[in-house]
């Protein structure tokens, strides 16, 4: 965004690289803090779609009017790039959690890798992660998951996502590199719990980055820093 000016009165986007393990919350809060200043006043600042806190790309950001665009925004279709790691799986379906069920993996090789990638194209029923901001029963399902004493009872219904290309990119042991195109609201994490179930292994997401949303691109965005440095003044503010 090399043509950005900071416009308190008229709003605009910001395309922010999320950096890995922040929330983004995080992100929203450096970035309002640092409008604040420049504008002289409070700033309305919103995000168009979280992203996890072991993931990294990204985050589009509005601030003033434009905050009224971000639903639009948020309901465009996702590139990811990712990593799975076969031979495990955890509660969170990534490594917010530790890996448990230890399967052998090292039979499989590209061809039923690829048989297993080649399920999970089009329109799919897909389950949410019980780590997840899904509400379950009036509340947010990562507390109940948390809980020793409910965990148990959290059964998230599935829902219907779409993917539109699922390829992998690499094999290296058990890691498994894979470039996605989704629809709104498709989880990452359950896509590479669900490969690992169909390979009968089991596997986790251990990497994943947001390249595209809608038009957007990563390689338009600035870290939070960078984006502290340029959000200044208007001329004549």
């Amino acid at each position: 965004m090399k043509d950005f000016r900071f416009d308190p009165e008229k709003g605009g986007l910001v395309l922010v690289d999320k950096p890995l393990t922040w929330t983004s919350f995080d992100v929203v809060g450096k970035l309002r803090i640092a409008m604040r200043i420049a504008a002289g006043r409070k700033l309305k600042v919103g995000h168009a779609g979280t992203l996890d806190p072991l993931a990294t790309g990204l985050l589009i950001l509005a601030y003033g009017p434009f905050t009224k665009q971000l639903p639009h925004i948020t309901g465009h279709d996702k590139t990811y790039t990712g990593t799975l790691t076969l031979g495990s799986v955890t509660p969170s379906y990534d490594l917010e959690t530790t890996p448990e069920q230890l399967q052998p993996w090292e039979h499989l090789n590209e061809a039923d890798i690829n048989a297993a990638f080649a399920q999970f194209h089009g329109e799919l029923m897909q389950r949410p992660p019980n780590f997840s901001a899904k509400r379950f029963e009036g509340e947010r399902a990562y507390w109940l998951a948390r809980d020793e004493e409910r965990a148990h009872l959290v059964e998230l219904p599935p829902r219907s996502v779409r993917v539109d290309r699922l390829a992998v990119t690499a094999i290296r042991g058990p890691e498994v590199d894979f470039v996605v195109d989704v629809s709104k609201g498709t989880y990452i994490r359950s896509l590479a719990h669900d490969i690992g179930q169909a390979l009968g292994c089991g596997a986790h997401l251990s990497a994943l980055r947001r390249t595209r949303i809608g038009i957007h691109h990563v390689d338009d965005s600035l870290s939070p820093a960078q984006w502290s440095e340029r959000i200044v003044p208007p001329v004549g503010g």
